[in-house]
């Protein structure tokens, strides 16, 4: 459905979250080099990540080099600097979801470039930022939900549970 762009994640718990939000909702996951933890597959067999399989996940060396894979993509910068709000976008599928590292979100340089197609999702003004896999999974379910949820679920399966 939509591309979730990580520029150069530092944590390898918020990745992995991510990567299970990406599995559920058939997004594909796009990682920016430098990374700040190994994804070898001895590494990910170790972190006991059994939903890998079900994510595509893609590795570039820089923004630009992704950038030049997909010139028609839409994108769409998650930051705090921004004025829209996420809820404003029209996200349609094919979509890039693009979230900066942890520590310091996405370069000022690249904001600037892209600042119309810059998007906050809103918090009080004492907190610096949400968590990066809460960010990620507020955004692609709001895509997914101004899409009618296309592709998944919608229902759930009530009728099996025993009420004891």
């Amino acid at each position: 459905m939509f591309h979730v762009v990580l520029v150069e994640p530092e944590i390898p718990q918020n990745t992995g979250n991510i990567a299970r939000t990406c599995a559920a909702t058939g997004c594909e996951l796009h990682l920016i080099k430098p990374l700040g933890f190994d994804i070898s597959e001895k590494a990910l067999r170790r972190a006991g990540l059994d939903y890998w399989h079900l994510v595509k996940v893609h590795v570039h060396e820089s923004f630009e080099e992704l950038a030049a894979l997909y010139p028609a993509g839409r994108f769409h910068f998650f930051t705090t600097k921004a004025r829209a709000l996420y809820s404003s976008a029209a996200y349609r599928e094919g979509d890039f979801l693009v979230f900066g590292k942890e520590t310091r979100g996405l370069e000022e340089e690249l904001l600037v470039q892209h600042a119309e197609a810059c998007v906050r999702i809103p918090m009080i003004g004492e907190s610096r930022s949400l968590n990066l896999s809460n960010a990620v999974a507020i955004a692609v379910y709001e895509g997914l939900r101004q899409n009618g949820f296309e592709g998944l679920l919608k229902e759930g399966d009530l009728h099996r549970l025993s009420w004891k």
